[in-house]
């Protein structure tokens, strides 16, 4: 009988990056602020274990530029109201979730603009609350 590992050990850190995310007070710049994040994270990843994905839209127009980070089954984290000068926070989390045993990014060593940022953390598949016991 072959079994299915919930939790895959071999899949990289990785930081998606919203390559269409534009600013509501310069909706037409080019390139578009969600482009030049990717961009400074992708530097900000050379030479490390994380890998970087640009995707078009994460859906969080009114809080971009956006990105979401996942690692080994963990829960997926997404951040907006990034800029540039995050790159290097958004790797450092990729990190930290990928060393989380518990597939949870960590509060303490997290990066601030990843405590100010967060916009929604996204269970696993597979994932099932335990249900409270209620007492006799």
């Amino acid at each position: 009988m072959t079994s299915i590992d919930p939790k895959p050990t071999t899949i990289r850190p990785t930081v998606y990056v919203c390559i269409t995310c534009r600013l509501a007070a310069e909706p037409d710049a080019e390139p578009r602020p969600g482009a030049l994040l990717a961009d400074a994270t992708m530097q900000a990843a050379d030479g490390t274990e994380v890998v970087v994905k640009p995707i078009r839209c994460l859906a969080n127009c009114s809080r971009g530029p956006s990105a979401a980070l996942r690692a080994n089954g963990s829960w997926t984290y997404i951040f907006g109201g990034l800029g540039t000068d995050c790159a290097a926070a958004l790797i450092e989390g990729a990190r930290l979730l990928a060393g989380a045993a518990d597939g949870i990014l960590p509060w303490r060593g997290r990066p601030d603009v990843l405590k100010r940022g967060l916009i929604a953390r996204v269970p696993p598949i597979g994932f099932a609350e335990e249900e409270p016991r209620s007492e006799p």
